[in-house]
């Protein structure tokens, strides 16, 4: 047996059909038949022993992966990875075939906390991808490892500049800026104020703002006030 099909063997003996019916729905732009039911702590438990062997390289050089878990799979051995230049050298191979929002969300390598300014470059070339998922990893990149000590304002506006209508962009640009108004909000409330964000972005930035137990009774008001 080969190794992509003893990795299936052992996910299809994981699978669970009720898990694979409720992530079908999650998922509606991953073909039904890629979902195989895997739950994420057995998957991360999986990637965290397969990177222990010699097979975990020769696992992540078998791209595309024909399975939603495979991908999964793949993205938490990343995140095992300690030397920074390795990770984000697996992190680029993987991006091209990310293809729905779970796995671009949690592809979350963890060197690169402490790698930032060496991050940053890729972030912003991320953010200017034509691949929807690799803008929305970037902008996500941001959100995680940007709003807090590594805060420059100029990171505002790389997110706000961008305009595409693919609703798995907006989401995550809405998600920062809510974020970015919690955090960072003597910064963040001009590109709100001054209505800097596609009309629809905007308005669910506000809603997620508004949501947020981080926010002030005041700041919400205000902010419900701007709406479009």
């Amino acid at each position: 047996m080969n190794l992509s099909d003893h990795i299936m063997s052992q996910l299809r003996g994981m699978a669970d059909a009720n898990y694979a019916a409720f992530q079908r729905k999650l998922l509606p732009n991953v073909a039904p038949e890629r979902i195989v039911g895997v739950r994420t702590p057995v998957l991360r438990a999986m990637a965290q022993e397969l990177w222990r062997t010699e097979q975990a390289e020769a696992f992540m050089a078998l791209l595309p992966h024909p399975t939603f878990e495979e991908n999964q799979l793949h993205a938490f051995a990343i995140a095992e990875i300690r030397d920074f230049a390795a990770c984000l050298s697996a992190t680029e191979r993987l991006l091209p075939h990310v293809d729905n929002w779970a796995t671009c969300d949690q592809l979350l390598p963890r060197c690169f906390a402490q790698h930032t300014a060496e991050l940053l470059p890729a972030v912003e070339h991320w953010i200017a991808h034509n691949h929807e998922y690799t803008v929305r990893f970037g902008m996500g990149m941001l959100l995680k490892h940007y709003l807090d000590a590594h805060f420059e304002p100029r990171l505002l506006k790389l997110v706000a500049q961008v305009r595409r209508d693919e609703y798995y962009i907006r989401m995550m640009q809405a998600w920062y800026f809510a974020e970015a108004l919690a955090k960072q909000p003597i910064a963040a409330l001009p590109y709100i104020e001054q209505h800097r964000l596609a009309p629809w972005t905007h308005n669910k930035a506000i809603q997620k703002a508004t949501e947020s137990r981080r926010i002030g009774a005041e700041m919400k008001q205000r902010l419900r006030l701007m709406r479009v």
